[in-house]
């Protein structure tokens, strides 16, 4: 089941900021205030020596958090991942960095990963010109995404944020005005940074 509880105590718990509330935002702000602090009553007292399944664990659901999927998707991923020849953790990292929920985030469509699955889910955006309204669509290499409808641009919030908001897009894909291409095969430099992927591979593999 998707996680759908309060998404700055999941942040704090992280300790990181997760990318799950709108850059900018009061919220934001708030959380980035306390995001050394774990939620709870007890949360200044600091945080416990972890075990090494505990540490595997947070990784893990770091992740999961960070993409909006269900356990039951990362561990279809992580079989797909497995099943094939060399570097697990890259192939995981590309089908999560495939999906069409992410590249119309990373794309600058949409403020955060939740809002552009709401987007692909209620049928705002296109593939190849096609309304595709699933979120995990896997995008291939020479797809374009562009809105469904061009009012869809003008949703208020959507445009309030991309008129605020400058967005370093990563090399595999480019934008020009409302659509973007999918150029080449992504890597996973970017989740690299936020996620340890070999303690995600460890435990999956248990």
């Amino acid at each position: 089941m998707r996680y759908i509880g309060p998404k700055n105590r999941v942040a704090r718990r992280e300790g990181m900021d997760l990318g799950m509330k709108t850059p900018g935002s009061k919220s934001q702000a708030n959380l980035l205030k306390k995001i050394n602090v774990l939620p709870g009553q007890h949360g200044a007292k600091g945080r416990r020596k972890k075990s090494e399944h505990a540490r595997q664990l947070r990784e893990k659901q770091k992740l999961r958090f960070i993409f909006g999927t269900t356990e039951s998707q990362m561990k279809k991923y992580f079989g797909i991942a497995s099943k094939r020849r060399g570097n697990t953790a890259v192939f995981l990292s590309e089908l999560l960095e495939k999906r069409l929920d992410n590249v119309v985030f990373r794309l600058g469509f949409a403020p955060t990963r939740a809002a552009a699955r709401q987007l692909v889910s209620h049928g705002h955006m296109a593939v190849n010109k096609k309304k595709v309204t699933i979120a995990s669509y896997q995008m291939k290499v020479g797809d374009t995404v562009t809105f469904a409808k061009e009012t869809t641009a003008k949703i208020p919030y959507i445009e309030t944020y991309r008129a605020q908001n400058e967005v370093i897009l990563p090399p595999w894909l480019e934008v020009t005005k409302d659509a973007g291409s999918f150029k080449d095969k992504p890597d996973g430099s970017l989740i690299e940074k936020q996620v340890n992927l070999r303690l995600v591979v460890e435990f999956y593999s248990r």
